[in-house]
C-alpha cells in the first residue's frame, strides 16, 4: 500500500506502508518440533487464541499455506 507524504517540503515521494510481519518459532506440541513462520501481528493474536495447530489448519484451508 502506497500513500502521499504530508510533509511541506517541495520533495514529491511516496510513502510505503509495510506489512508488520515478524520472524517468529513455534513448538509444535503435536509432532514434537520447531517451526520458523514469517507470522504478521494479527497472526500471532490467532495463533494465541486458537492455538498453532488450528491456526495452520485453517491457513491451510484458505490456500495462505502451502505445506505444513
Amino acid at each position: 500500500m502506497v500513500g502521499n507524504n504530508v510533509s511541506h517540503s517541495k520533495r514529491r515521494t511516496k510513502r510505503r506502508f509495510d506489512v508488520n510481519l515478524f520472524k517468529k518459532r513455534f513448538f509444535l506440541v503435536e509432532e514434537g518440533r520447531w517451526m520458523d513462520l514469517r507470522v504478521s501481528a494479527s497472526g500471532l493474536r490467532l495463533i494465541n487464541k486458537v492455538g498453532l495447530l488450528a491456526a495452520l489448519k485453517s491457513a491451510k484451508e484458505k490456500g495462505l499455506i502451502t505445506k505444513f
